[in-house]
């Protein structure tokens, strides 16, 4: 008797143990993203990713949302030290070249994300000598442009300049910008984001070169210091808010709140923040896309935007392959594109419907889309020869101390080519 109820119990076990295993076996595999907002593209990852999620139970994906220094700053310390997530939508991507999860062979078609991306950003990805690497795709293409407050040009009887003349200088946008504000009582006439990347297509346009034939990067040209001294004059002449570049308390001000309170009537800026202005701004005021003023060096802006990317060190390669695959599909892509107002850098997608019932945010769209056939090699090589970071913060940093006082412009030019020197030799290249 006690050795069939010690039979029976060990059954049990066995039973209990096989079905533990069995669970187990079934639990899905869980894929973290790393992933930073600008306005609804978040929300629109997570239902994308629902869907998935809903036809591949075997994976289960978290989005893990943290605040863009975070991606800039914190991200890549992680990915090196080998503690990062499967995933993650990055903007300087040079800077986990070596860290990235070669997809080639695991990619149901790589075929397909050759053809549907730019060369030149699937590159942007690779080590040097590598012409093969499959490690990502750029999810969203951004332009920078200006946006004006037409509104205010109205009310002020003051003409828009892009209205009747095809090529309009900084100089005179300058002027029309300010004629605007005093007439309306606006507190300021025009601001620019405290970027270099922001910089870099002004400074194009007023004919700033800065790759040469022979590798070498100067900073120092006629271009760079117009474009310099147009900044630091609005600065002196009190017409725009001090906050944005300088600062206040220790903290620097968005450019865009300006923008959206109506307290600025030009705003140099990008495509990303159209869905923020359709939201936040409503019938407040008209606003519109303005093409980037021209000068010796042409008319352009900067190309930019983010990828999705996946990194060695994941313990899936195969699952992380398969959400990739999955984003990166036309179809998923397309109403990523449309419902969070982006530009697609997908080659293949045709005209799109963009999510929205403002005809002031479908106008920016298309007015955005009509910059990208102007923008410069310089202003492409600058957003994906891997040295950006390198040089755009320096320009960001040198030019908000002449700004403050802290330096002359000649003072600052020099120690702009400095600082990238030491940048990109300490990088290696």
């Amino acid at each position: 008797m006690k050795k069939s109820y010690l039979l029976l119990s060990l059954i049990v076990v066995v039973l209990l143990a096989a079905t533990s295993i069995s669970v187990f076996a079934q639990d899905p595999v869980e894929l973290r993203i790393a992933w930073y907002n600008d306005g609804n593209e978040g929300e629109v990852l997570r239902d994308l990713l629902d869907r998935f999620e809903a036809e591949n139970s075997d994976i289960r994906v978290v989005v893990d949302t943290i605040p863009y220094d975070a991606i800039l700053n914190q991200l890549p310390v992680q990915v090196q030290a080998g503690e990062g997530p499967d995933m993650a939508r990055v903007t300087d991507q040079a800077a986990y070249r070596g860290y990235y999860l070669d997809m080639r062979s695991l990619v149901a078609d790589a075929a397909y994300w050759d053809a549907s991306f730019p060369a030149a950003a699937l590159a942007a990805l690779r080590l040097e000598g590598d012409e093969t690497g499959l490690y990502g795709f750029p999810n969203q293409f951004t332009v920078s442009a200006p946006y004006i407050n037409r509104t205010l040009f109205e009310q002020a009887g003051v003409e828009v300049p892009s209205d009747s003349m095809d090529a309009v200088t900084w100089e005179e946008w300058t002027e029309a910008a300010a004629s605007a504000a005093q007439a309306t009582g606006t507190p300021y006439a025009i601001a620019m984001d405290r970027s270099g990347h922001r910089f870099a297509g002004p400074m194009f346009s007023q004919g700033a070169v800065l790759f040469h034939d022979d590798g070498t990067i100067t900073i120092d040209s006629e271009g760079f210091r117009s474009m310099a001294q147009i900044l630091i004059d609005w600065h002196t002449r009190g017409l725009t808010p001090v906050e944005v570049w300088v600062g206040s308390g220790g903290t620097y001000s968005a450019g865009a709140d300006f923008f959206i309170n109506g307290q600025v009537a030009m705003y140099m800026s990008g495509s990303w923040q159209v869905g923020r202005f359709a939201n936040d701004i409503g019938d407040a005021f008209d606003w519109e896309v303005v093409p980037n003023p021209t000068g010796p060096g042409g008319s352009t802006g900067m190309p930019g935007g983010t990828f999705m990317v996946a990194f060695s060190e994941t313990e899936h390669p195969a699952e992380v392959a398969r959400v990739m695959d999955y984003l990166a599909s036309a179809d998923v892509l397309r109403e990523f594109s449309e419902r969070s107002l982006f530009i697609p850098a997908h080659l293949g997608l045709g005209e799109l419907n963009f999510a929205t019932d403002n005809p002031l945010a479908e106008a920016a769209l298309v007015a955005f889309a009509n910059e990208v056939p102007k923008l410069s090699d310089q202003a492409y090589q600058l957003q994906y020869g891997g040295q950006g970071f390198a040089i755009n913060n320096p320009i960001r940093d040198r030019l908000t101390q002449v700004i403050a006082g802290e330096l002359t412009l000649d003072e600052a030019v020099a120690r702009i080519q400095q600082d990238i020197d030491d940048a990109l030799a300490t990088a290696g290249q």
